[in-house]
């Protein structure tokens, strides 16, 4: 029995040596997990970084591209009407008159007579191929400066020379708005449907809706103002020309 005793002493002891051993290996075991999660933490922190500084460098470079696009439109256009000028400089060559000669022999002129007239001055081709910008930056100083006629005649000339300009449609609504604050309401709704059908998706054709609806209301017609309206928004119900519309209905239909 003592021996059996002895014996069952010292396998404890190895058991316990045994779980020491088997405890101090867990130890490094997590003490490695820990290691390697916070070498992975690191690693997807450096990763989202990179990550975030990717897309901070993609939105500069697409910044830039669509500044760069602006300036290639500006230049486009420049070029435009550059080639236009040397168009119509070749078409209209300056015509200078020479003064006609002095005869010797010829008498003079009597008391009383008429001088012969003098010569017609060279005539001398308009200045063409304006910048566009400028064209377009004087036609909105004489609206903003209440020249509507002007105006008219500017943004006219503006949509002639560069129909293709991202301005264009801009230049068509404040056309019909110069009308409308010039009290020309009929030519003011003609305007805005020529916008609309010209320019089905410029950034200004709400308002041309909503400025229709209202040179309508003027011109004594309050159905089909009220179908621009009500048009405008439905169709484009986040727009302001879409609140002033709903604004305008109600009214309208308020007895």
């Amino acid at each position: 029995m003592m021996a059996d005793i002895r014996m069952l002493q010292e396998q404890a002891q190895q058991l316990q040596v045994l779980i020491g051993s088997l405890s101090e290996a867990l130890k490094a075991v997590n003490g490695r997990l820990d290691q390697q999660s916070d070498t992975n933490r690191r690693a997807f922190a450096d990763q989202k970084l990179g990550a975030d500084n990717l897309t901070n460098d993609l939105r500069v470079v697409r910044e830039k591209m669509d500044d760069n696009n602006v300036r290639i439109g500006s230049l486009t256009q420049e070029v435009d009407a550059l080639r236009q000028s040397v168009q119509q400089l070749s078409v209209l060559p300056v015509a200078a008159v020479a003064p006609a000669p002095i005869d010797p022999d010829a008498p003079p002129p009597a008391d009383g007579a008429t001088a012969p007239p003098p010569p017609p001055a060279p005539v001398v081709p308009v200045a063409a191929g304006a910048s566009p910008q400028r064209l377009y930056d004087s036609a909105w100083a004489d609206y903003t400066a209440g020249q509507f006629d002007l105006a008219v005649q500017g943004f006219e000339s503006f949509i002639k020379s560069f129909p293709r300009s991202e301005q264009a449609d801009d230049a068509q609504v404040y056309i019909g708005n110069s009308f409308l604050q010039a009290g020309d309401y009929n030519k003011a709704v003609e305007a805005y449907d020529l916008a609309i059908r010209t320019y089905p998706s410029g950034n200004l054709i709400p308002d041309a809706w909503y400025k229709k609806g209202t040179a309508l209301l003027d011109l004594k017609e309050p159905a089909r103002a009220m179908e621009a309206f009500e048009f405008v928004a439905k169709t484009y119900p986040e727009s302001s020309a879409a609140l002033l519309a709903r604004q305008q209905i109600a009214q309208t239909r308020k007895p």
